[in-house]
């Protein structure tokens, strides 16, 4: 039973060996991320998971294919991973002092070629952050790369006031929903 992981994220490798689950390989989708017109955020998460794991199936013919996407919103607006100080600047202070969602998709494509979805959705309260914080977050460097701008197990953790839902989802990866999922799929190493 051969394991590929959709993904270039060393945090979703980091949390599959948590639950005891080494890959057989690692695949990055290259597909395009771009939000369509009218999408609700939730359903954004769902698609970019669902044609990763699509776009590398092609590639191993026979092999379990888990994918995911992680996306994070303030009502309907999508927030980007953020690649500028300014966007990591602009995400805190949407963020600060309320609450946001964390929708986290996977897929998973069994050795039989059938696709399985799950979407974990969580809450997180940030605190009312102060200009110094913010400017201690951004020197930091951890929001480079991260949806809305921050790592809930970085820095950021001093910044959050609570969570509601999945810690793994948060940080990229629903382990409990990865788990059962590769169990009811037949992947017997979960």
């Amino acid at each position: 039973m051969r394991l590929i992981l959709a993904s270039a994220s060393p945090r979703r490798l980091d949390l599959l060996a948590q639950i005891g689950i080494t890959p057989n390989a690692v695949d990055p989708a290259d597909i395009d991320e771009s939000v369509l017109a009218g999408e609700r955020p939730e359903d954004h998460a769902r698609r970019l998971s669902a044609e990763k794991a699509e776009a590398v199936a092609m590639r191993h013919s026979g092999a379990f294919i888990l994918a995911g996407d992680t996306v994070v919103a303030v009502g309907r607006r999508i927030l980007p991973k953020a690649e500028t100080e300014e966007q990591a600047r602009q995400c805190l202070q949407l963020l600060s002092g309320r609450r946001h969602r964390v929708h986290s998709a996977i897929s998973l494509i069994d050795a039989s070629g059938r696709a399985h979805h799950r979407l974990s959705t969580s809450i997180v309260s940030f605190k009312r952050l102060h200009g110094r914080e913010v400017d201690g977050y951004i020197a930091s460097g951890e929001w480079h790369g991260k949806a809305g701008g921050y790592a809930i197990q970085g820095h950021a953790a001093g910044l959050i006031r609570g969570i509601s839902g999945s810690y793994s989802g948060i940080v990229g990866l629903p382990l409990y929903e990865v788990r059962m999922l590769l169990l009811a799929s037949g992947y017997t190493n979960a």
